[in-house]
């Protein structure tokens, strides 16, 4: 099973599921809260459809909510940790809202490890329990691989056991995969990423600009009403 992991980080990697320095686009006027432009496109009719048959995604929140955000994530990426607070604040202070987690493990095997585990949890977990097993997950120090994801499960009352066996499988790696491969047609070049209403949005922006682009959907129908 490691050799495959290493096998797919490599092939993830190489393949530019993941590559530094390709920012730049703004097709909408959404600026972080310090000012600075994001990074934002709208996706194509194609790729907002396969977004909705990816099988590794895990809804938490309102599961009937008015909008719907997507959150691409690797488990070691600085930003995805100091971003998940915002995303616990998001959550709790909107109940009409639905956050939906993308593992997109494209850093390294550690990051796949503790994507598997999280894979098997979301077989066997309530969404409240999920949201409470993945903020979990980013208390811990350091590289977190699959001992320290499959800790975060326990401490979050899951059986470990059945969840490491549910996720350490051809079919998770799959999953893995076929997130990453949508990750690179989308051009989702940074983590985390959003996509809120079709848009892709790279890098966090911040609470408050996520509380906006929401607010706008509802408005609007637009991530930025004019």
């Amino acid at each position: 099973m490691k050799r495959v992991v290493l096998s797919l980080v490599l092939s993830l990697v190489f393949s530019g599921a993941f590559a530094a320095g390709q920012f730049g686009t703004a097709q909408y006027p959404i600026r972080m809260e310090d000012g600075d432009e994001v990074t934002n496109f709208a996706l194509s009719a194609e790729l907002n459809a396969a977004l909705g048959k990816l099988t590794g995604q895990v809804p938490v929140g309102n599961l009937n909510g008015d909008v719907t955000v997507y959150q691409f994530y690797d488990l070691n990426c600085p930003y995805c940790r100091e971003a998940a607070a915002d995303v616990d604040d998001l959550i709790k202070a909107d109940k009409k809202l639905k956050l939906v987690f993308v593992p997109y493990a494209v850093l390294s095997v550690q990051s796949v490890q503790g994507a598997l585990i999280e894979i098997g949890a979301s077989k066997v977990a309530t969404p409240e329990q999920f949201f409470d097993f993945h903020r979990r997950i980013y208390m811990a120090r350091g590289t977190i691989d699959g001992p320290k994801t499959l800790q975060a499960a326990k401490e979050a009352g899951l059986d470990a056991n059945k969840v490491a066996a549910l996720g350490n499988t051809q079919d998770g790696l799959d999953t893995l995969r076929a997130n990453a491969d949508f990750g690179s047609k989308a051009k989702l070049m940074a983590t985390p990423a959003y996509v809120i209403n079709g848009v892709a949005i790279l890098g966090h922006p911040g609470l408050k600009t996520l509380q906006k682009i929401v607010a706008a959907v509802r408005a609007c129908g637009k991530v930025v009403c004019v």
